[in-house]
C-alpha cells in the first residue's frame, strides 16, 4: 500500500502541467488563431468552443512560427520540479462620447467617458500544481449620461411601469453609481491541478462557451469574472470515436448593489429590491453549469455540443426555505432536464435555468466555417413539448467566416446574426425575456452585467465584417445593426399600435490589429447612430415618420499585450 501511495506521489510530483492560459482580455489572439485554423496554418483540432485556451504540455499545441508560447510567458526560474513565468502585460482602454457601448469587455463597466484595465501577473507550477496570479486594476471615469425617460420627450407612467416590470427581474443597472471607479480584482487568476489534459481547480477567469464570435448566448466575458470551481479538459481528449472537450463549473454570482436607472424619480415606487424569499437583499447566487463538445472522427472539422446552466439564490440551495416540500440539491445541472421529472414544483419555480445545442463546422478545403447556437431559456415539460413548441423561449445565433485569396492577399469575411427577442410563440405562451427571472430577481448576471450575449435581453444583432489579414496585421471594416430590447418595446407600446418607436443602432466599425515584435495591438473605432435612443419619440409631431431622439456616439477601444522577454 505504501509503495502504491509513493508511486502516486512521484507521478504527481514529476508530471508536467505547463498550462497557462490566453485570457479573454486578449480575445484578439484567440481570433487570430481561429482565423489561421481557417487558412490552414494552425492545424490543431481544437474546436474553439471553450475558452480560455490553455497552452503548453497539458494544453493545446501551436507551432512556434504562428504563435510562440515560450515568448508569451517567459521563464523567470526553471528547475526540474519548479517553474516561475512572467505573464504578458495587458492594457485595455475604452472611450464613449455620449453613452455606453459595452461589449465583451470583462471587468469594465457600462461607462461614458474613459476607462481602462491594467493587468500583469505570474505563473507558478510545481509538478501538476499551477497557480496563475493575474489581477486587474480598473479605472472608469463613469460620467453621467442620458438614461431611460431622461430624453426630450420622456415616458408616461404606463411605460415606466412596464420598464420596471422588466428591471425587477434582472440586475441590470443603467449606471454604476455616480462616482469614478478605481478598483482591484482577482482578474484572470486561478489555482489548478493539471494532469494529462484534465484540469481541476478554483478560478476567477472569464470563460466563453459556444462557437459564436460576438454574441455567445450561454457564457461570455461580457461581465466581470466570478469565482468558480472547474473540472475541465485543457485540450481535446482523443478517443476511438472522436475528440471530446468539456467543462463543469460551480460558481458564486454576486449582485451589483446598484438600483436601475433614474431610481430617484417619481416612478421609483415601482422598484422591487433584489430579495430572496426570506426578504434578504443581495443574496449571492449558486450557479452550476457544464458544456461538452464532441468532434466525431468520421466528419472532418465538425463539432457538436450541449450546454446547460442552473442558478438559484444561496438560501434555496442551503435549504433555508423550510416551508417548501423536498430537499434541494448541490448538483441541479445534472437533474431534471424536463419538468415532468420535477418532484417539487416550488423548487423548480425558484430556479433559473437554460439549455441548448451548438455546432461548428470547419470546411478546411474551403477555408471557411459555419456555426450556430440554439438554446432555450426555460425547461420544457417533456420531449413532445420540445418538438411541438420548439420556438418557445428560444434564442439563436448563426454565423459564418470565409477566407478569400485576392491578388495573393487574404481577406476574411465574417457574418453573425443573433436573436434574443421572443418569437411569435409569446402570443400564446409568454416565456419572458432571456436572462430575466420571476423569482431569481438578479437574473443571469454577475455584478450587474449579463453573463451571456452582450446585446442583452430581448435584443437582436446583425454583424458583417470584411478584413485584410496576414500574420502581422488585420485591417477591416464592419457594420453592426442592433435592435434594443424588442421584448420591452412590445410590452410597453403594442397597445398603441405604434411601429415608429423601435430603438435601433447602426454601428460602423474600423478595426486594426498589429503585431510588432513582443507587442500585440488591437484597436476599434466605432461611430454609432442611435434612432429613437431609449425608445424616445415625440407622439405629437406632424409627420408620422419623423425623427425621434436620434443621437450619435463615438466609441474607441485599444488593447495592448506586451509579452515580457526574460532570459533565464
Amino acid at each position: 500500500m505504501m509503495r502504491f501511495i509513493h508511486s502516486i506521489l512521484l507521478f504527481f510530483l514529476f508530471s508536467t502541467s505547463q498550462s497557462q492560459s490566453i485570457n479573454l482580455n486578449e480575445s484578439f489572439i484567440n481570433e487570430y488563431l481561429r482565423t489561421y485554423q481557417l487558412i490552414g496554418d494552425y492545424k490543431g483540432d481544437f474546436s474553439f468552443t471553450q475558452l480560455p485556451i490553455d497552452l503548453g504540455y497539458n494544453g493545446i499545441k501551436i507551432n512556434d512560427e504562428l504563435f510562440d508560447s515560450k515568448l508569451y510567458a517567459s521563464n523567470i526560474l526553471k528547475t526540474k520540479k519548479l517553474k516561475l513565468k512572467i505573464l504578458p502585460l495587458n492594457y485595455n482602454i475604452e472611450f464613449n462620447s455620449n453613452h455606453p457601448y459595452n461589449r465583451n469587455n470583462g471587468s469594465m463597466i457600462p461607462n461614458r467617458g474613459y476607462q481602462h484595465i491594467i493587468s500583469a501577473g505570474l505563473f507558478f507550477e510545481f509538478g501538476p500544481l499551477s497557480i496563475q496570479l493575474k489581477p486587474e486594476l480598473l479605472f472608469a471615469e463613469n460620467r453621467d449620461f442620458e438614461g431611460f425617460g431622461e430624453g426630450p420627450n420622456g415616458h408616461n407612467a404606463f411605460v415606466w411601469a412596464k420598464r420596471y416590470k422588466l428591471w425587477n427581474k434582472i440586475d441590470l443597472p443603467e449606471k454604476f453609481g455616480n462616482n469614478q471607479h478605481n478598483e482591484v480584482f482577482l482578474g484572470q487568476s486561478n489555482i489548478r491541478i493539471n494532469v494529462k489534459g484534465i484540469s481541476l481547480g478554483l478560478s476567477n477567469e472569464n470563460i466563453w462557451w459556444g462557437p459564436s464570435l460576438r454574441n455567445s448566448i450561454m457564457m461570455s466575458n461580457n461581465s466581470r469574472g466570478f469565482l468558480h470551481l472547474t473540472l475541465n479538459s485543457s485540450r481535446p481528449l482523443n478517443t476511438a470515436i472522436g475528440n471530446f472537450e468539456w467543462q463543469i463549473i460551480t460558481g458564486r454570482l454576486e449582485s451589483s448593489g446598484y438600483p436601475p436607472g433614474n431610481h430617484d424619480s417619481e416612478h421609483s415606487n415601482k422598484y422591487v429590491p433584489k430579495i430572496n424569499q426570506l426578504g434578504e437583499t443581495d443574496d449571492w447566487r449558486y450557479l452550476q453549469g457544464y458544456t461538452i463538445t464532441y468532434s466525431p472522427k468520421w466528419i472532418s472539422g465538425f463539432s457538436l455540443g450541449f450546454i446547460r446552466w442552473v442558478q438559484m439564490y444561496s438560501a434555496l440551495v442551503k435549504g433555508k426555505y423550510t416551508w417548501m416540500d423536498g430537499s434541494p440539491t448541490w448538483f441541479p445541472a445534472f437533474q431534471n432536464l424536463f419538468r415532468k421529472n420535477d418532484k417539487y414544483e416550488n423548487y423548480e419555480a425558484q430556479t433559473n435555468q437554460a439549455a441548448g445545442l451548438f455546432l461548428r463546422w470547419l470546411w478546411k478545403d474551403s477555408n471557411a466555417e459555419i456555426y450556430a447556437e440554439y438554446h432555450h431559456n426555460d425547461s420544457k415539460q417533456n420531449l413532445r413539448d420540445l418538438l411541438l413548441d420548439s420556438d418557445h423561449s428560444r434564442a439563436v445565433t448563426i454565423g459564418l467566416q470565409k477566407v478569400f485569396i485576392i491578388s495573393g492577399n487574404n481577406y476574411l469575411f465574417s457574418w453573425e446574426w443573433t436573436q434574443m427577442e421572443q418569437t411569435a410563440s409569446r402570443l400564446l405562451r409568454n416565456a419572458g425575456s432571456w436572462y430575466e427571472h420571476s423569482w431569481t430577481y438578479d437574473g443571469y448576471t454577475n455584478r450587474g452585467e449579463v453573463l451571456g450575449s452582450s446585446i442583452g435581453p430581448g435584443s437582436n444583432s446583425h454583424y458583417f465584417a470584411l478584413s485584410k489579414i496576414n500574420e502581422k496585421y488585420k485591417l477591416g471594416v464592419a457594420i453592426e445593426i442592433i435592435d434594443h430590447d424588442n421584448d420591452f418595446y412590445h410590452e410597453a407600446f403594442s397597445s398603441a399600435k405604434d411601429p415608429r418607436r423601435y430603438w435601433k443602432d447602426f454601428n460602423f466599425h474600423i478595426n486594426y490589429n498589429k503585431k510588432i515584435n513582443n507587442f500585440w495591438f488591437a484597436s476599434t473605432l466605432l461611430f454609432s447612430r442611435s434612432l429613437n435612443y431609449m425608445w424616445d419619440l415625440d407622439d405629437n409631431a406632424t409627420n408620422y415618420y419623423h425623427p425621434g431622439n436620434d443621437v450619435n456616439n463615438f466609441h474607441a477601444s485599444f488593447k495592448m499585450t506586451y509579452m515580457i522577454p526574460f532570459s533565464n
